[in-house]
């Protein structure tokens, strides 16, 4: 999981990224981000629906695997708010470097980007 302090609370932001935000898509993800200059902080989330994956075991471990991924990136970034939809059930099996490869960019799009992390 990542910090608190990086996660969205409540739905009324997750509409506001949903209906105002750009977006990016690769192979697995689609990712649409918004800046927002009331926040110092990045926050992310990871939304995989149960059209996906059935079972939730599933649904999370797809989850926090993209968690892993992204975690690094949180650390130096500025107020974006970020969602992570997850729209094709090969991201569980997919390997963890190709989830990578695919999600990075978009992450840099966003404007998630971290000096200390050397790809």
């Amino acid at each position: 999981m990542i910090a608190q302090k990086f996660r969205f609370h409540g739905h009324a932001s997750l509409k506001y990224v949903f209906s105002r935000g750009q977006q990016q898509r690769s192979k697995f993800f689609a990712v649409k981000w918004v800046k927002n200059s009331r926040r110092h902080q990045p926050r992310l989330a990871v939304v995989v629906s149960k059209k996906v994956f059935k079972s939730a075991v599933k649904r999370n471990r797809i989850r926090r695997r993209i968690y892993e991924i992204s975690r690094p990136l949180l650390v130096d970034a500025s107020g974006v708010d970020v969602v992570i939809s997850v729209y094709d059930g090969e991201a569980l099996t997919a390997s963890q470097d190709e989830l990578t490869i695919q999600l990075l960019p978009l992450l840099h799009a966003a404007g998630l980007k971290s000096q200390h992390l050397h790809e």
